[in-house]
């Protein structure tokens, strides 16, 4: 062995790509956070979740509309923010839930995932994220159930 390293047997290690560029996302978002007059806050956090999701390839971005609209009707107490560039729903400032398209991470799939501040726990074990690959009637009522028990 010569001792150089091909590129194909190289291991990676740290954070891809992707995670460094949602780590400086959020740096920014929390910068943003700390500027916004608190009367206008909540208009201005929803605003950037709009436009997050505007961003978004389909059917990804038509997935996040309808769940944001399942989240702020089924329980209005979360406010929408951003977090790690993904729409985000929290309570007393703690994140519940998220909705992480397809491409953020190049999964095959869109996820709705639930934080520990959400109030989801049942016996010793529960999900904490879904897969999502269409929202059918069923499964926006089993959202709106979940979102809703979440944010007690």
């Amino acid at each position: 062995m010569s001792g150089t390293t091909t590129a194909k047997s190289k291991k990676h290690d740290g954070f891809s790509d992707d995670e460094r560029a949602a780590m400086k996302e959020h740096a920014r978002e929390l910068k943003a956070a700390a500027r916004r007059d608190p009367s206008t806050a909540r208009a201005e956090a929803e605003g950037e979740v709009l436009a997050k999701i505007a961003e978004m390839p389909e059917p990804d971005r038509a997935m996040a509309r309808q769940l944001h609209e399942i989240v702020t009707s089924s329980a209005p107490e979360l406010a929408p923010k951003l977090w790690y560039g993904m729409p985000a729903y929290a309570k007393n400032g703690k994140i519940v839930c998220f909705f992480q398209n397809s491409q953020k991470f190049k999964t095959r799939y869109a996820t709705l995932g639930f934080n520990d501040a959400a109030n989801l726990d049942e016996d010793t074990m529960w999900p904490t994220a879904f897969a999502l690959t269409e929202l059918t009637p069923a499964t926006e009522a089993r959202i709106a159930e979940l979102v809703t028990r979440a944010a007690d």
